[in-house]
């Protein structure tokens, strides 16, 4: 049978694996590693972890605040089925984080619709990662393969989600970072990242975002279908790609984008030698309101539309079915930014 454990339980065991190096006592007779729980009613009310004496009060309630700076670690058995009961917060630190992982094979991730808080607005200063305050980053890791679902990230401090496990799909996911569009503090704030070998599939998702809404850095067998892209955010990007990168097998389809700058992107590292972006496809997606670039292929990165480098090869890039985008009157639809004809074969 799959092991199922409530989320207040695994944040207890990452309490006290991070503030106690070994348990004197036995675990709570409530939990069970090897069997289901039996249901549990959290009571409303805000508990704070920040000591090992303070977890057993603090997830009896329904949301869940933890209180010292460490990542919350989930290392899940195989087969394990992980249910959230009451949303979670963040506190203040700066330090490079991540806040939470979840690892494990074959894992079933069901938030239930609660909330992973970030406190962004502690730390938004318009420098992302480039200076100011130190932001964790990213809120969540998702390195476990089987499905994540039904998740509102709020504010996160800088990168919201981050894919490295492989054969995993994430769904009804909200990355909402609406809060940093004022006077333009949040920065870096990417929706979701992906480095994974694949397959992933990020579907029926929402983000609102001042960076990138997907990131694809490196990996193959890519499903990007069915997700809403809002705020100024920087597009549904490949890269940047760096040397020795190779990402293939991309599908982005039936996506929905308003008041983007860019609409899709493809950038990769003006410096960048032997890698690779290949057998991409774009299809049924709608894009309204871009104001920077509709389409827009750049091999000068960081620079835009700089001096472009040959040592990715960007191939097999296609558009089928229909894709609309509409962009403002200071826009631009497609621009084209490629060191040679071999570097960009088309």
């Amino acid at each position: 049978m799959a092991s199922m454990f409530l989320i207040k339980l695994a944040t207890t065991l990452a309490a006290l694996s991070i503030l106690q190096s070994s348990l004197a006592n036995p675990l709570p007779s409530y939990f069970n590693t090897t069997g289901e729980e039996p249901p549990r009613i959290g009571k409303k009310c805000t508990g704070t972890i920040n000591s090992a004496a303070s977890v057993a009060a603090a997830v009896e309630c329904t949301t869940i605040v933890i209180g010292f700076q460490a990542t919350l670690t989930i290392a899940a058995p195989t087969g394990a089925t992980i249910t959230m009961q009451g949303s979670i917060t963040f506190p203040y630190y700066q330090w490079a984080g991540p806040l939470m992982v979840v690892t494990g094979t074959s894992v079933t991730f069901d938030g239930g619709g609660y909330q992973l808080i970030g406190n962004g607005l502690s730390y938004w200063d318009g420098l992302g990662g480039s200076g100011g305050k130190t932001k964790p980053a990213p809120l969540l890791r998702i390195n476990h393969s089987g499905t994540f679902k039904n998740v509102n990230i709020l504010d996160a401090p800088m990168r919201g989600v981050a894919i490295g496990g492989a054969s995993i799909t994430v769904s009804n996911v909200n990355v909402d970072n609406s809060a940093g569009d004022a006077s333009t503090l949040g920065a870096n704030t990417d929706g979701f990242d992906v480095s994974s070998d694949g397959p992933v599939t990020i579907e029926d998702c929402s983000v609102h975002t001042q960076d990138d809404c997907l990131a694809i850095n490196r990996g193959n067998e890519i499903t990007f279908t069915g997700n809403t892209c809002a705020g100024p955010n920087h597009g549904i990007s490949i890269g940047s790609i760096t040397s020795d990168t190779t990402v293939s097998n991309v599908v982005i389809s039936n996506n929905v984008m308003t008041d983007g700058v860019n609409g899709f992107r493809i950038k990769t590292d003006e410096v960048a030698t032997d890698s690779y972006v290949t057998t991409v496809t774009y299809s049924g997606n709608k894009l309204s309101g871009i104001t920077g670039y509709g389409v827009l292929i750049d091999q000068s990165y960081p620079s835009v539309l700089g001096t472009p480098g040959t040592g990715v090869i960007v191939s097999g890039i296609s558009f089928t079915g229909t894709n609309t985008i509409a962009v403002t009157s200071t826009a631009k639809r497609l621009e084209i930014n490629c060191g040679s004809t071999t570097s960009c074969p088309g």
